[in-house]
């Protein structure tokens, strides 16, 4: 199942997509923000089981923010895993 997450303007990435089977994330993609730091995060959390993800990146913050674009993707899959559980 592909989600689409909407960042707002929390983050330089606009929305993250994320595409989860069962536990695990498929596939990540960044829309907007910084390229190469992005295609490292998403392919280093390819085939890594949600909760992991979750884990590992939930409140990460970059510089003055609250938030970062790793701690939007803990959101976004999150988000994605609570809709499929729902389906």
């Amino acid at each position: 199942m592909k989600y689409l997450y909407n960042t707002g303007s929390k983050v330089c990435a606009n929305a993250i997509e994320v595409e989860l089977d069962g536990e695990n994330v498929v596939s990540v993609k960044f829309y907007g923000g910084c390229e190469g730091n992005h295609r490292g995060i998403e392919k280093l959390v390819e085939g890594m089981k949600i909760t992991e993800v979750v884990k590992r990146l939930s409140g990460i913050t970059c510089g003055h923010r609250t938030t970062s674009c790793p701690d939007q993707l803990a959101c976004a899959v999150a988000e994605a895993a609570e809709s499929l559980s729902k389906k």
